[in-house]
């Protein structure tokens, strides 16, 4: 990095965290402080929501895994926009209506204490994995390929989110946000121009999006029902609403964005707003992806992204074979190059179909040496990370990108990185305050319970650094966000739709199903019976159908 990228990166990072705190300082209350004194407008609702969900792991991982799987990992999100019509119909009227803080209040009324207690404590405890995950995931990577401390980088990061949480709660975390995620679409847009600009002057956007076809990227939808396959139109359309319903609809990080709407109206109009946004937005990111996998077919790409496994493989017993790898890598990437050149100046159909077959045929012996690459780095190191698809896009920025843009891109990853753990600790000092604390503590004034609400956030906001430092990568780090949210969201939401609409439940059936539920969910993904976006609808029914059976047992009273 040039002096340029230093300047553009903390620039930006220091504007966002001192604009936070300066215009969200002086809460007069706890209204003031968790809900933000129920002033904001819908685009700023919509746009904390979007920002909430879009972490740095959004930005690293989705492009990698656009340029090794292609775009079908969008199925994953054909659910939300029906479950955003959903929580607005049904969740969105109830909490206001209660003029609730947290959406575990709710449960108290419905149910009992232990009830709201109990979902509340699955929250903390997914949401607090969660948050630490989203500092970890560009620490990890930024460290990897710029040689940074993660240590350092961990404590970084999670440091200039708290300085600005801290200060101003809910306010801050909307403020900034809206910030954050305009530096985001920005990069983002300039990051895929540049793209497409860095392509040979005859590759068009449709003969770009032409050679990702034929290399299978462009598959979108997929109808099967094979559940060795994660994703899906119909894992999409029914894990991904479940998975929608209980994020946006029962997790405190999302419901404390829209609580702080002036109204009914302005809260629905922004989770309306994230819904027609959020899937256009991670197709482009995925094409973002495509895009990068297409550059590199007019332009040599690594045996492998990640710069600590191959340097693991070097320091080894194979680093004569890793190196010879490197060598045949080299020459199909020549011979892709030159196959791809002839192909994009033909007009013939004849020649155009044999290039394009030939090109795949280089393009599968390449993936034979990176899966060689990957058998070399288990043998070197078992515990070695041999997946890459996190480490495809910062790549990219970093090798090919012009000096003071890479600044900026950097700046969108931390940026994204900041957003996501602000709504994450604010939400779990939120909860922490109202539903354990607040409610076992009552009486106090106001001030206090704003100092409660702060030092709780200071404390959750040094756990998500503890987590973040205790860390290890895995598959895939959008996956693993998932992956712990599905573990969770089901039962959370099961409870929730309980309480809605089965009106005779009661609260033991519900904690009992509750603490059943949870524990087989654990049990099914432990043992990997199926792909986990399920469990989400696993976890719902489930509790659900245990809930009214043992209702029946108990009698049809609310016991």
């Amino acid at each position: 990095m040039e002096l340029i990228d230093w300047i553009v990166l903390g620039a930006t990072l220091l504007f966002i965290v001192l604009y936070g705190t300066y215009k969200s300082r002086g809460s007069k209350d706890v209204t003031d402080y968790l809900k933000g004194g129920n002033k904001a407008k819908w685009w700023t609702i919509g746009l904390s929501v979007m920002a909430t969900q879009a972490s740095a792991i959004t930005f690293l991982s989705t492009p990698g895994q656009a340029f090794h799987d292609g775009m079908g990992f969008v199925q994953f999100y054909f659910g939300l926009p029906i479950a955003m019509v959903i929580i607005c119909l049904v969740f969105i009227p109830i909490y206001h209506k209660l003029k609730v803080f947290t959406a575990y209040q709710f449960l108290e009324g419905r149910f009992d204490l232990k009830t709201r207690t109990l979902t509340a404590i699955l929250f903390l405890i997914q949401r607090g994995l969660a948050a630490g995950i989203t500092i970890f995931a560009p620490a990890i990577i930024l460290s990897a390929v710029l040689g940074w401390n993660l240590t350092l980088l961990n404590i970084i990061i999670g440091l200039l989110v708290i300085v600005y949480t801290v200060s101003g709660g809910t306010k801050a975390v909307s403020l900034t946000q809206k910030h954050q995620m305009a530096v985001i679409f920005a990069g983002m847009f300039i990051a895929f121009l540049l793209i497409l600009n860095y392509l040979p002057l005859d590759i068009t956007f449709d003969k770009a999006l032409q050679i990702a076809g034929d290399s299978g990227k462009m598959e979108i939808l997929d109808f099967g029902f094979n559940l060795d396959n994660r994703y899906t139109f119909w894992s999409g359309i029914i894990g991904g609403t479940f998975l929608a319903l209980s994020y946006f609809g029962t997790d405190q990080s999302q419901v404390q964005r829209y609580l702080s709407g002036r109204s009914v109206r302005e809260s629905q109009l922004g989770l309306i707003f994230n819904g027609l946004l959020k899937v256009p937005m991670q197709f482009f990111i995925l094409l973002v992806g495509v895009m990068v996998f297409v550059f590199y077919q007019f332009n040599p790409s690594p045996l492998h992204f990640n710069p600590t496994s191959v340097n693991v493989v070097k320091n080894s017993k194979q680093a004569e074979a890793y190196v010879e790898l490197e060598k045949e890598k080299k020459h199909l990437d020549e011979s892709l190059i030159y196959v791809q050149s002839l192909l994009a100046q033909t007009q013939d159909e004849t020649e155009s179909t044999n290039y394009r077959k030939e090109a795949s045929q280089i393009r599968a012996q390449q993936e034979q040496l990176r899966e060689q690459a990957r058998e070399l780095i288990s043998l070197a190191d078992p515990d070695a990370e041999t997946n890459d698809k996190d480490y495809v896009f910062i790549h990219f920025i970093l090798e090919n990108l012009p000096r003071g843009l890479i600044g900026l891109l950097l700046a969108v990853i931390l940026s994204a990185a900041m957003s996501s753990t602000a709504s994450e600790i604010n939400a779990l000092a939120s909860t922490t305050t109202i539903d354990l604390y607040r409610r076992n503590r009552q009486g106090r004034d106001d001030q206090h319970y704003v100092r409660i609400s702060k030092w709780f956030t200071l404390l959750w906001g040094l756990l998500a650094i503890g987590v973040a430092c205790v860390a290890n990568l895995f598959d895939n780090l959008i996956q693993l966000v998932n992956i712990i949210g599905s573990i969770f969201y089901g039962n959370v939401l099961g409870i929730f739709l309980l309480a809605f609409f089965i009106r005779y439940v009661g609260s033991k059936a519900v904690f009992i199903a509750a603490i059943i539920t949870q524990l087989i969910i654990i049990g099914i993904w432990y043992i990997d019976l199926m792909p986990y976006l399920w469990l989400n609808l696993v976890g719902c029914a489930l509790v659900m159908i245990l809930a009214i059976l043992l209702q029946a047992i108990f009698g049809k009273t609310k016991a």
